[in-house]
This record gives C-alpha cells, structure tokens and sequence, in this order.
C-alpha cells in the first residue's frame, strides 16, 4: 500500500484542482493520505503493528476472539480497528452479528513531496 504524507490544507487545494480538471493524479500516487509523518506513525505504531500480526496470524471470527487473544478491551479494539479500516489497512466484514477483522495492507511505501499539493511541470522524484 502506498500512503502519501500531505497537509490539511494542501490535501484540500489538491482535491479542488482535481475536482476542477486541473489536476489528474498519476496511477501510482497514494489514494491514502496522512496529515504528517507523527500521524502516519500513531496509526502504524508498534502496537497496532502487532495487533496486525496477530490478526493474521490468529485469524480471529470475531472482536470478541481478538479481545481474548490480545487481553485488550473490546472498545479500544474497536476504536483501533475503525481508524485502521479508514486507512484501509483493514477490512471489518459483518457476518451473523459479528464483526471479523481482516488486514489488507501488511507492507507500505511512504511517499511525500511538494508536488502533490502545487503540482508542477518536471517534478523531481526521489524515491527512498
């Protein structure tokens, strides 16, 4: 997965010139954005990055097995998981009254740069 770093307020002027035509994102730019580099890392912080690896590894079929595994409440595992679904870094699918996780996104290329708020012709690329 792919997410870019951007602020609120060029994210903003970046999405009005894409709504106005005078700006067409290119197929590999992010469709995930983080506000900044301290964002992106609360979310993917060692701790959620566990809860991942569990999530995969455990194959839980419901919240409630999770909370069993982890010995983490059921609400911040929820509350977790729900910003983790924003992201789409995973996928919470309803089934019989249950709610399964499901991660999605188990690598990431970050990307940031000017060019994603003030597009400009002959952009430099550096790709770390």
């Amino acid at each position: 997965m792919t997410v870019g770093i951007i602020s609120k307020e060029d994210y903003r002027k970046r999405t009005i010139a894409i709504a106005k035509g005078e700006y067409k994102p290119k197929k590999n730019e992010p469709k995930i954005w983080f506000e900044s580099i301290a964002s992106m890392a609360q979310v993917l912080n060692s701790d959620n990055q566990e809860l991942l690896r569990t999530i995969i590894h455990n194959k839980p079929r419901s919240i409630s097995d999770l909370e069993k595994i982890t010995s983490r409440k059921k609400s911040n595992l929820s509350r977790t998981l729900k910003t983790l679904e924003k992201y789409g870094i995973v996928d919470l699918k309803k089934e019989g009254g249950k709610v399964i996780p499901e991660v999605k996104a188990t690598d990431f290329n970050v990307r940031f740069g000017l060019h994603y708020s003030h597009p400009v012709n002959g952009e430099k690329t550096l790709t770390v």
